[in-house]
């Protein structure tokens, strides 16, 4: 964990490229990586290469390859009517899991659809002058793919905060995707794609699964967007097929920045910092605060709490490459330096929070006061967990419903209005030189003064 004093750099700009992190197509991959993509592909290939071929492959062959890329990178052999979970998949899960799960994820589900549905965009329609009616439809989309990280653990939330917004948006079929562990997919994970409307669950993961569910194959059907978060591949796999299909962000590893001042408790600062640092390796924590004290205090905190978190070899290596520890002049400064840093999860960790909300420019979730810990919005809040990372803040917000709908403009003139703009719009298509423009115009506006 590194401790920087703002004092030594000439900007705060300088300061924040201390946990900046390369672009996809500039990150380094390991020997072993690199050895990995041998033995799927016949050579060492890097990241958009494995990708690029892997899109390719399951565009021209459909099941075949998509079945092949799970045999050899999922390592599940598979049939085409296996590719997706079957209903007495569903039926045994829902046997095997505990009530207060179901309990939990009720709450979860709940919690997120009420504050989902104050997202709600309707159509809307506006009488002008002279018979002009000027609108906005507004149309779910008909079928997206949400993808659900394999990782280390089955992770929950993600399928609640997905699908959750989706089916609040009036999307008419959500497929779910997620990879095998252990030859099975875990019980949980099935249980709440039920629970939140999921329509069918995909067996597949990485940059396979966005393929699939970009291009469609005999079995998987073609979707409108993909969203959810995913490693290095599937980051790139979205990117690649963006335009295919939309998708809602590429996200990176998850990062948690704490402002913090002497009224924080260490323990607090430092199990916030901690449970970001176990999401992976390449997670990053940052704790920005005017106290050299409080600061040396969650340093030996963090030792502390490390020695018995069952997540500590993955949570010290994040801590070792993006952990992070700034000294500022004062509480402003702290602010400031937050919004260039622009962190996907934002703490306010001090006496008076909402005395410094108004000046939040750029942060994906902000989080007020010492009981608003961060894992609280992961979980059950209600608020999306899905949050633009590395400095995205700036142009990008958290999934909501309004990704899983398009606008459509409504536009209608009766005569009326027809002689009371026509003349300026064949104006202005003269000045661009579009004859074809004015024309289709002029010939309704002619028509028009024949009829008077």
């Amino acid at each position: 964990m590194r401790i920087v004093n703002v004092k030594d750099y000439e900007s705060l700009e300088e300061v924040r490229r201390l946990i900046t992190r390369p672009h996809l197509d500039q990150v380094e991959v390991s020997e072993a990586a690199l050895e990995r993509t041998k033995q799927i592909f016949g050579t060492a290939l890097s990241p958009r290469e494995s990708v690029a071929r892997i899109l390719a492959d399951i565009e021209n062959e459909g099941d075949q390859g998509l079945l092949r890329y799970i045999a050899r990178i999922d390592g599940q052999d598979l049939t085409a009517g296996e590719l997706f979970a079957a209903e007495a998949e569903f039926a045994k899960a829902e046997a095997v899991v505990s009530p207060e799960f179901k309990t939990a994820l009720a709450t979860a589900v709940e919690n997120v659809r009420r504050y989902h549905q104050r997202q709600v965009e309707q159509s809307w329609f506006t009488p002008e002058a002279d018979g002009v009616i000027l609108g906005q439809k507004v149309t779910p989309l008909e079928r997206v793919g949400i993808y659900v990280p394999g990782g280390n653990a089955p992770l929950i939330s993600t399928v609640v905060m997905s699908a959750i917004p989706a089916q609040v948006a009036g999307v008419a079929e959500i497929i779910m995707a997620t990879p095998l562990r252990g030859g099975v997919l875990d019980p949980h994970l099935l249980v709440a794609a039920k629970h939140c409307g999921v329509n069918a669950v995909l067996k597949a993961g990485g940059a396979q699964a966005i393929a699939a569910l970009a291009f469609g194959t005999e079995t998987v059907p073609r979707v409108d967007k993909i969203v959810g978060p995913g490693n290095l591949y599937v980051s790139l796999a979205k990117k690649m097929v963006y335009g295919r299909v939309g998708i809602e962000a590429i996200a990176g590893p998850s990062e948690i920045l704490v402002i913090a001042d002497d009224s924080a408790p260490p323990a607090y600062v430092a199990a916030d910092l901690l449970s970001q640092a176990e999401h992976d390796w390449e997670a990053s924590a940052a704790l920005i605060t005017p106290s050299c004290r409080l600061a040396q205090q969650v340093v030996a905190e963090l030792g502390r709490q490390l020695n018995d978190l069952s997540t500590a070899d993955i949570a010290a290596a994040a801590l070792e490459r993006w952990g992070l520890i700034v000294i500022t002049e004062d509480l402003d400064q702290a602010v400031e330096l937050a919004n260039v840093f622009a962190p996907e999860h934002l703490e306010l960790l001090v006496e008076s929070p909402w005395d410094y909300l108004g000046r939040i420019k750029h942060a994906g979730a902000i989080f007020l006061g010492r009981h608003a810990t961060e894992p609280i919005g992961d979980y059950i809040a209600g608020p999306n967990h899905i949050l633009p990372t590395n400095g995205t803040a700036r142009f990008s917000s958290p999934l909501t419903t309004h990704d899983f709908v398009k606008r459509s403009s409504v536009i209608y003139y009766t005569p009326a209005g027809l002689r009371k703009y026509g003349a300026q719009a064949v104006e202005l298509a003269g000045r661009e030189g579009l004859a074809a423009h004015a024309r289709a115009i002029q010939i309704r506006l002619n028509d028009l003064k024949e009829g008077e």
